[in-house]
Parts: C-alpha cells; sequence; structure tokens
C-alpha cells in the first residue's frame, strides 16, 4: 500500500509542472504569449487565401462572399482569444488544445479558396474541430474555477450550440447551410453580451485584451505590404505600377500609424478608464467594432495588389477603385463609432474624415480618376487623419495609453 502511494505521489511529483488546473488571470502586466504569436500565424495564412479568392471575383456577390467567410474566421479567432483573455494557464493540455485550434485553422486556409464549393465539407470540419477544442477548453474552466462557472456556463452552451449549426449545414442546400453559419455566429457572438450582464465577476483582462487585438491588426495590415510588393512584381516594375505601389505603401503607413498612435490607443485608454473589475458594455463595443475595422483593413490589402497589378498593366477598374475607397471609409467610420461607443461622447467630429474619403469615391465615380489619382487622394486623407489626431494628442485633447 504505501508502494502505491508514493507512486502516485511521484507522478504527481512528475506532472504537476505540466499539468495544472485553470485559474482566472487577473494578473497586471500581463503580455501576449509565444504561444499565442504561433498560433496567430495559422490565421495569417486563412486571410491570405481569402484576399486572393476575392481578388478572383471583385463584384458585390465576391464582396459578400469575402466579407462573410471572413467573419468565420475573425470569430474563430475572437472565440480562442476570450478563453485565453481570462483562462490561459500555459499547462500542457491547454497547449495541445491551442495547437490543435491551429492545426484546424491551418485546414481552414487550405480550404478558403473553396470553401463555399469543392471543399465546403472540410471547411465546415475545420470549424467543428475548432468549437471541439473551445468546448474541452471551458469544460476544465467549469471544472476548476468554481467563481467563473455561470459564464463558463454560457460559453459551453454557445459553442455547442454553434457546433449543431455547423453540422446541420452539411446536410442542407448550400443557401440555407450559408444561413446556418450565420445563425451559428450569431449564437455563439451573444454569449459574450450575456456575460456582461451575467452577475458573476469574471472580467476580461482589460491589458491583454487591446494587446491580442493590436496583433490581429498588424496581421491584415500585412495583406497591404505583402499586396504592395506581390503586386510590383506581378506588374514588372512598370512605372504606373511603381507610382500606385508607392502611394499604396503611405496608404499603409498611414492606416498603421492611424491605429497603433491614435484609434488603438484611444481605446485602450477607453479601457483603462472602464477598468477590469467587472465586464462592461465599452468591452463588448470595443471587441465587436474590430470586426468591420479588421475586415476593412483586410479589403483595403486585397484592393491595394489588384490596383498596382492592374496599373502596370493598363487601366485599373472602377470596381478595384471602390474596394480601396470603400475600405478606408469603413475603417475610419469603425474607429470613430468603436470611441463614440465606447467613451458616450466627443468623437463625433470623427464623422467628417470618412465623409472626406467617401467624397473621394463619389469623384471617381463622377469622373473616373486614375488609379494613382484615387490611391493618392485616400493615402492623402489617412495622414490628414495621422496629422491632426497627433495634434491633438500632442495638446492633451486627445488622450490615449500606448497599444
Amino acid at each position: 500500500m504505501a508502494d502505491r502511494s508514493s507512486s502516485r505521489s511521484a507522478l504527481g511529483a512528475l506532472t504537476g509542472g505540466l499539468v495544472r488546473a485553470p485559474e482566472l488571470r487577473t494578473d497586471d502586466g500581463r503580455s501576449a504569449s509565444r504561444l499565442e504569436l504561433f498560433f496567430d500565424l495559422a490565421f495569417v495564412l486563412v486571410v491570405a487565401e481569402l484576399a486572393i479568392d476575392f481578388r478572383s471575383d471583385v463584384t458585390w456577390r465576391g464582396e459578400l462572399v469575402f466579407a462573410g467567410l471572413f467573419t468565420t474566421v475573425w470569430w474563430a479567432w475572437v472565440s480562442s482569444t476570450l478563453y485565453a483573455n481570462r483562462f490561459d494557464h500555459d499547462d500542457v493540455v491547454y497547449r495541445l488544445l491551442k495547437l490543435g485550434s491551429m492545426a484546424a485553422v491551418v485546414g481552414m486556409a487550405a480550404t478558403a479558396t473553396e470553401a463555399t464549393g469543392t471543399y465546403f465539407g472540410v471547411f465546415v470540419g475545420c470549424q467543428l474541430a475548432l468549437r471541439a477544442t473551445l468546448l474541452l477548453q471551458y469544460l476544465r474552466a467549469h471544472r476548476h474555477v468554481p467563481g467563473a462557472r455561470p459564464i463558463a456556463r454560457l460559453y459551453m452552451i454557445g459553442t455547442a450550440v454553434g457546433a449543431l449549426l455547423w453540422t446541420v449545414s452539411l446536410a442542407v442546400p448550400r443557401p440555407i447551410g450559408f444561413a446556418l453559419w450565420a445563425a451559428a455566429v450569431l449564437v455563439e457572438a451573444l454569449v459574450p453580451l450575456l456575460a456582461t450582464r451575467s452577475s458573476a465577476d469574471v472580467p476580461l483582462h482589460v491589458e491583454h485584451l487591446p494587446e491580442r487585438f493590436a496583433l490581429f491588426v498588424i496581421l491584415v495590415l500585412g495583406e497591404s505590404v505583402a499586396g504592395v510588393a506581390h503586386g510590383l512584381h506581378a506588374a514588372h516594375w512598370t512605372g504606373s505600377g511603381l507610382l500606385v505601389a508607392a502611394l499604396g505603401f503611405v496608404l499603409a503607413v498611414a492606416l498603421w500609424w492611424s491605429y497603433f498612435d491614435l484609434a488603438g490607443a484611444r481605446a485602450k485608454q477607453l479601457l483603462s478608464e472602464v477598468g477590469g473589475e467587472r465586464s462592461d458594455h465599452s468591452h463588448d463595443v470595443y471587441v465587436f467594432g474590430q470586426l468591420p475595422l479588421t475586415l476593412a483593413l483586410a479589403t483595403i490589402g486585397a484592393g491595394l495588389e489588384l490596383a498596382v497589378v492592374q496599373s502596370g498593366e493598363g487601366e485599373v477598374p472602377v470596381g478595384t477603385r471602390l474596394v480601396l475607397a470603400g475600405g478606408v471609409v469603413v475603417y475610419l467610420l469603425s474607429v470613430t463609432f468603436t470611441e463614440v461607443g465606447m467613451s458616450k461622447k466627443g468623437a463625433r467630429r470623427g464623422l467628417w474624415w470618412p465623409v472626406v474619403a467617401a467624397a473621394v469615391a463619389a469623384v471617381d465615380i463622377a469622373l473616373e480618376l486614375p488609379a494613382a489619382v484615387v490611391v493618392g487622394g485616400l493615402a492623402a486623407v489617412v495622414v490628414a487623419v495621422v496629422v491632426v489626431g497627433l495634434v491633438e494628442r500632442s495638446t492633451g485633447r486627445l488622450a490615449v495609453e500606448e497599444v
């Protein structure tokens, strides 16, 4: 009996550092883990593949398919991030489940360009694998963190219902299947809203959260930089292609600057003012405001590559130019409405910027401007946003916190 007891003790000592119970993460000074950064690499692949598919069909239908698939991918990333924000404890079980999720995302990347066609079933299977690993994670949290059980239960129910809808989509005609995809995401997206209104004291970590979303912004901004490089190569360094590429790079830089020194930094400041003792509606506004913002940035990235390639070949179609202008307009609107929703005041002056960007598109439709003029005009608008914002920041009119 003593030998058996000592064997159990030895096994516990061996696994004690590798397998640990989840716990609520409320420690200060927390940043993204190396595993989270590795996990994000798979999403880089998915966004790139979705952009490739979109560039082959720059129509209203193509934009809707791109936006719909991007939303399912974005929500998969957010779901994983919200769990890690509260319960990331980095034991071997957590790592294996996270890496299993990453493998499913790699599968999504391999099917993204045919997710609505040939690889419909495989794409759904990858989405189901993501939900299975997430459900297992919340089951662990529910078992080991008593105070988090009401919240964990909500996420378990939402994830299970979402998985059921994804499964049923395999057995119905495609249009209905796509509607079930949307319903699955909507059901799951209700859970954070319900969690905010719950009496359970299971807050989001307000230092970790903006860093994670900033990393996703970097991920989609990378599509713009890659688009400029790939487009310039495909345009064979022609004069017109080089000009549009240079202006597109300025646009990408200005978007980066506007987010990290202004929009993202302002949102982080507002999150800090709310605090993290309990989840607040500002957390919801921040999280869901990131969807149109990152979708707009991904759209701009896809459009930039097309604009550079097509300018090198001759005329750039109006559809490509509208993709770029529309992306900038939606980005600026997202920034403004997110700040308004979080602060409940001010920032409405920011509505002038998307109006100016929309004016560039309107003039283009009326006069059919060259691509260089459109890209240059949009870059000028975002540069102006940066300059005005930096002046407001330096004079104290805009309070921000470094992302």
